[in-house]
């Protein structure tokens, strides 16, 4: 038999002004759906940022839409392959912001870090004069992060700027380094700490995943695996699909040790979960769980209610 062609995943973002965010939903997600393409975007009045999947025609033509705006024309994006569909739906979001901050007046449409390509990275890093900052939260963190990388053991990215604001001094440290999965986090960051007097900020261009697609592997400083948001759970060097699940109880990224464990249970709970679940929520997920088990027996995809969202698309 035919080996089927592997789908596109687009990540997506940029930071633009967009005052009729709310009118572009329902056109571009007719778009989407028309073209067969599932994820999720987020439109917000700062820009557009999202993940998506889909034919390779799909995927082209639907970032041929989003340019036709003049005001994306250069939007960029990052490709990697998946042989499953890693999306159920296509969603179109309208959000306050296109990544969550809660801090008003950051804006990286007017003042943002340096960029830094890929290819320059791993020089700056090896500076001990720089600090090396990884902005996600701390489960992404946990499978892997840039050797030498401060962990600042955030659960969200609201808590950044609390966290620089304890623990981060411009003038003991005056050059800072950060990085994200796809860049956009660093975007808001830089703009934030450049904001309170941080004089040199740097932010890796195309984020980890433009890093793991464009460094070969013996000279790459990246330890683990990087953290994604959608059914592949985690991406290798070369952007290869990693070795993680995600537990459905909490959306954390599980291993096979993990899975071991008498805590685990598919589709219900993992060791990071299993003593914080009410017995409504184990009552509801073992439900579930059951209602996918006999989708399965008849050759057919259970799709069901949308996952909570326990962790955040980045």
């Amino acid at each position: 038999m035919a080996k089927l062609n592997p789908l596109v995943v687009a990540a997506i973002y940029k930071f633009v002004k967009l005052p009729d965010y709310a009118a572009m939903r329902v056109p571009l997600q007719a778009q989407c759906d028309a073209l067969g393409i599932t994820g999720t975007l987020l439109l917000a009045e700062e820009g557009i940022n999202g993940t998506i999947a889909g034919t390779r025609s799909g995927i082209d033509d639907i970032l041929s839409y989003l340019r036709s705006d003049p005001r994306l024309a250069d939007l960029q994006h990052k490709e990697s392959t998946a042989e499953l569909p890693p999306f159920y739906r296509m969603k179109v979001k309208l959000k306050k912001e296109i990544v969550t901050m809660g801090v008003p007046g950051i804006d990286p449409t007017e003042r943002v870090g340096q960029y830094v390509k890929p290819e320059d990275w791993n020089a700056l890093i090896s500076d001990p004069d720089v600090l090396l900052v990884d902005t996600r939260n701390d489960y992404e963190v946990e499978i892997g992060t840039f050797r030498g990388a401060v962990d600042p053991r955030i659960t969200t990215f609201r808590e950044f700027p609390e966290y620089v604001k304890n623990n981060l001094d411009p003038q003991k440290k005056p050059r800072v380094a950060m990085f994200c999965t796809g860049g956009i986090r660093c975007e808001k960051a830089s703009a934030y700490m450049l904001q309170h007097g941080f004089p040199e900020v740097y932010h890796l261009q195309g984020g980890i995943l433009k890093y793991l697609e464009n460094v070969p592997e013996e000279q790459s400083l990246w330890e683990g695996e990087c953290f994604v948001f959608d059914q592949r759970v985690a991406v290798g060097q070369g952007l290869v699909p990693g070795h993680y699940e995600l537990c459905y109880g909490c959306s954390r990224p599980i291993t096979a040790e993990q899975k071991a464990s008498p805590k685990y249970q598919a589709g219900v709970s993992c060791p990071n979960c299993f003593d914080s679940l009410t017995p409504e929520k184990r009552a509801a997920a073992l439900e579930r769980q059951k209602q996918v088990e006999l989708a399965r027996q008849r050759g057919e995809k259970h799709i069901g209610k949308k996952r909570r969202k326990s962790v955040k698309v980045a």
